[in-house]
């Protein structure tokens, strides 16, 4: 399997000539200019991304949940205990979760990848074990994690994407679960972007006024430490095990050349270090959805990306994702099967109109 390296090599930028091409169809399909709004700047990236126009529909699609444990939930950064995450992960392989249930509605595979739970799980239908390690340290006291555990990560999430698109996906979706890991994605978003700790920290699964300002208080820590440092570094020291194992898994999606569909704010911190690794990958990413944790605007508005959905929603696990491929998928099929002025016989406005 393809690592990191190896994915990160065969990154290529979009086709600027098949967006070209995609731009003058929408122009000639039998609507007014600009009426169809963002499903039609969305099927021109696709076609970007595709390399032809009009592009593929993405199908069949796979939501990939990274899951590991963080270390800085020793700071009561996060109401929920540790052992959620374990738990979860076998709520997800009953399908009883969320994304299992979003995921069934719009025709998705879902994977599971435990990449960093501190417990040991039990063997599970669609779970695979690929453990870097059982949890991260404290981001707030030492580095999260070394740079050989955040690059065995990356290559984790790398060999999946290659895999599940060489299975016959045509679209990837992210997916994560962490107790706490809305602080390392607050962390390294402030870091990226260059943004305060204060702007992009949010209260993650409910939070008081008082915790906050001590998650606050961490993210600023953490993120003093790690200025001007390149960020692998950055990663390493702030981030979590899922974060890295999604950056991996978007840069090999770029590679494999399919559309990466992406999640709330711990898949958008995943995207930031992904582009800060590999920036042609960048074209090859869609905003779901927009999380209602402040990152997220934070780290979509710093790629470039408006997100196809916003419904105040900020669970994770992929559920946003979901929600939005039916989206995605329509753009491809606007540009595809809608009839042009000429082909339906339609008059088109004037120029001069």
């Amino acid at each position: 399997m393809p690592d990191f390296a190896d994915a990160a090599a065969r990154v290529v930028a979009v086709d600027d000539v098949a967006a070209a091409a995609a731009t003058a169809r929408q122009g000639r399909l039998t609507k007014p200019p600009g009426a169809l709004g963002r499903l039609e700047s969305t099927g021109i990236r696709l076609a970007a991304v595709a390399r032809r126009c009009p592009p593929p529909v993405p199908e069949p699609a796979t939501v990939a949940v990274f899951a590991g444990d963080h270390g800085v939930l020793a700071e009561g950064v996060s109401p929920w205990p540790q052992e959620v995450t374990a738990q979860m992960v076998a709520n997800f392989a009953a399908g009883g979760a969320a994304v299992n249930v979003l995921a069934g509605h719009v025709g998705a595979r879902v994977v599971v990848v435990d990449v960093g739970v501190a417990a040991d799980l039990a063997p599970a239908p669609g779970v695979v074990v690929h453990k870097v390690r059982r949890g991260t340290a404290n981001l707030a006291q030492e580095p999260a994690m070394s740079v050989a555990e955040a690059s065995q990560a990356l290559d984790v999430g790398a060999a999946l994407a290659s895999e599940l698109v060489e299975e016959g996906s045509r679209c990837l979706l992210t997916g994560d679960m962490g107790i706490g890991n809305t602080t390392p994605s607050a962390a390294l978003i402030a870091a990226l972007t260059g943004r305060s700790p204060e702007a992009v920290t949010g209260r993650g699964t409910g939070i008081d006024e008082l915790t906050w300002a001590d998650k606050v208080a961490v993210v600023a820590k953490a993120v003093a430490r790690v200025a001007g440092r390149p960020p692998l570094e950055v990663l390493a020291e702030v981030g979590g095990l899922e974060i890295a194992a999604l950056a991996g898994y978007v840069v090999g999606g770029a590679a494999a050349g399919v559309p990466v569909l992406l999640d709330g704010v711990i898949a958008n911190a995943a995207a930031l270090v992904a582009a800060a690794l590999v920036p042609d990958c960048a074209g090859y990413l869609f905003a779901g959805h927009r999380s209602t944790e402040p990152g997220s605007a934070a780290a979509l508005e710093h790629l470039g990306l408006e997100p196809l959905l916003d419904l105040d929603m900020r669970l994770g696990e992929g559920s946003g994702a979901c929600l939005a491929l039916p989206v995605l998928q329509a753009s491809a099929k606007v540009l595809a099967e809608m009839a042009t002025f000429e082909s339906a016989g339609v008059s088109e406005r004037p120029d001069d109109a």
